[in-house]
């Protein structure tokens, strides 16, 4: 049986701060998909079901982003919580 060709995946470092690096069990992973286009995307691959709270942040390349941002190959995406300072 042929192998599934991953050739054209585009592979994302994904980052997972404070209480996301708990609830994943790790501080992040490589992603390596061909069915990624948005910051969404990324989130949609990597929760296995989590609910994306509406609290937490997301960012790409070190620059607050939306979900609906683009993502490209090499890209860096990190979800965080809101940070608070006092």
């Amino acid at each position: 049986m042929p192998q599934p060709n991953n050739e054209h995946a585009m592979s994302i470092k994904v980052l997972y701060f404070a209480s996301l690096k708990e609830t994943f069990g790790c501080s992040g992973q490589q992603l390596d998909s061909d069915d990624v286009n948005t910051v969404g995307d990324v989130w949609r691959l990597v929760s296995a079901g989590h609910t994306l709270n509406q609290s937490v942040l997301h960012s790409v390349n070190q620059e607050y982003a939306e979900l609906d941002t683009p993502v490209k190959a090499g890209d860096e995406v990190a979800f965080f919580p809101p940070v608070t300072g006092g």
